[in-house]
């Protein structure tokens, strides 16, 4: 269900590309990544993002649009090399999102863009100096993550441009434990937190 879930999203936006009104292409860049609610602060996780988009405009200065990607999230402990006993710990989570969203050009070349993202877990993990959690020692994360961004979009030749976003998850990824269990991780209830960057290249121009 996963895998037709992203193909079918996945072809609704590639027959959309060709229409008379549209436009779209691929993107692909790099996530920096922390999650709200851990215990540990700083965008040490790095990841991936690939996928496609679509976008037409709705006036002179204003376009709108959807994408459909992959993208990596997650957190991880930057150890300290004068720690003598660090506590590693890396969250690993992999999500198939559909944001839609709306632009305002600023100028030729540069966009203002903010919108919400709708993401659904397709796998995800924790590890420490022992390796991955054992079964007894996991927690679930929910299925689904929904995150407001806002961006830069920069047009720096016809069909190449470089995107900035900042996207904070507005419901948790998973709840704060119980008080009677404690983990050094898990303080509070958690949320994405990412800056991402990624190349955008239009098939229309």
């Amino acid at each position: 269900m996963k895998k037709l879930f992203i193909l079918i999203f996945f072809a609704l936006t590639f027959s959309t590309i060709y229409a008379q009104r549209f436009e779209g292409g691929f993107l692909g860049g790099f996530n920096a990544t922390q999650v709200s609610g851990d215990n540990y602060v700083g965008y040490h996780k790095p990841g991936i993002l690939f996928g496609a988009f679509v976008q037409t405009d709705l006036a002179p200065a204003v376009f709108a649009g959807m994408e459909v990607k992959y993208s990596q999230k997650g957190a991880r402990n930057k150890i300290d090399a004068e720690d003598q006993e660090p506590d590693k710990y890396i969250m690993r989570l992999g999500y198939a999102e559909i944001p839609v969203f709306a632009g305002f050009r600023a100028n030729d070349r540069g966009s203002v863009i903010g919108g919400l993202s709708f993401g659904y877990l397709i796998h995800s993990g924790e590890y420490d100096e022992n390796g991955p959690f054992v079964e007894e020692d996991k927690n679930a994360f929910y299925n689904f993550d929904l995150q407001p961004f806002i961006g830069f979009k920069f047009d720096f030749v016809d069909n190449l441009s470089v995107d900035l976003r900042l996207a904070y998850s507005v419901l948790p990824i998973r709840d704060q434990p119980g008080e009677e269990t404690t983990y050094y991780y898990w303080i509070n209830n958690q949320f994405n937190n990412v800056i991402s960057l990624a190349l955008y290249y239009n098939f229309r121009r």
